[in-house]
């Protein structure tokens, strides 16, 4: 059984920070990217970030700078480091394992989210 679970959400104030963790189990990690999406109140999801398994990054355009992704394969996590956030980075932040590959099944997983609140 695939689980995804994260965890590290929580209520900080504006310029504080957070990490998050996502631990996956039921698949074979190395082989998935690896996504992190919010929802803020009210909106759609939207893409934060991504690792691939040959460890290449990307941001969503509001980031600037701010998050940092990364991934351990030997505990089979991925982690989102979140400096100087703000009021608009609130929202339930969701991790996503995703593996498609021609002519294979396409793998999309995701955990239940963690609430992440930012608010003096």
């Amino acid at each position: 059984q695939v689980q995804l679970m994260e965890s590290g959400g929580g209520l900080v104030q504006p310029g504080g920070s957070l990490r998050l963790s996502c631990v996956a189990s039921g698949i074979d990690f190395s082989l998935f990217g690896m996504y992190w999406y919010r929802q803020p109140p009210g909106k759609s999801r939207e893409f934060v970030a991504r690792i691939t398994r040959d460890e290449i990054t990307k941001y969503g355009d509001f980031v600037k700078g701010r998050f940092t992704v990364s991934r351990d394969n030997a505990e089979n996590t991925v982690y989102l480091q979140m400096n100087d956030l703000q009021p608009d980075d609130t929202g339930v932040y969701f991790c996503n394992a995703y593996l498609s590959e021609f002519r294979q099944p396409t793998y999309n997983y995701w955990g239940p989210g963690t609430q992440v609140t930012i608010s003096s």
